[in-house]
């Protein structure tokens, strides 16, 4: 079996189940869903979409960074919407994030997201 080493960051919200935040092996770290939830406090970030897009895409970079990658070295993303009518609001932040490589990408749309959040965002990314 591969090295696999595990990552974790208080720059990032802790697991609320029995999964790490992200794993690395050979040379790719794998993530766990990121929704809109604050490390420091554990609270949703206010707002709807927009907002919570931002709040993932900062913590999926604080989950990398912690795994020695970044988000310009994700090869990967798998988008989960609640609604599907969200699509263009947590497109337009994401294209702004990734800007210079875009990820190969899936969005799909679920019934539900933990703690009632809107968007989930995980990654696949390159290690440096």
């Amino acid at each position: 079996m591969a090295h696999v080493e595990i990552v974790s960051t208080t720059r990032a919200p802790g697991a609320i189940g029995p999964y790490s935040q992200a794993i690395v092996s050979a040379g790719v770290v794998y993530t766990s869903g990121q929704i809109g939830m604050i490390a420091d406090t554990g609270e949703m970030v206010s707002g709807g979409v927009p907002e919570q897009t931002r709040q993932v895409l900062a913590n999926l970079a604080a989950v990398l960074e912690a795994a020695g990658s970044s988000l310009d070295r994700v090869i990967k993303t798998t988008v989960f919407l609640t609604d599907m009518a969200d699509f263009g609001p947590m497109n337009e932040v994401y294209a702004g994030v990734f800007e210079a490589v875009k990820p190969a990408r899936a969005t799909v749309a679920v019934v539900g997201l933990p703690k009632g959040a809107l968007v989930e965002i995980e990654a696949t990314a390159a290690t440096r």
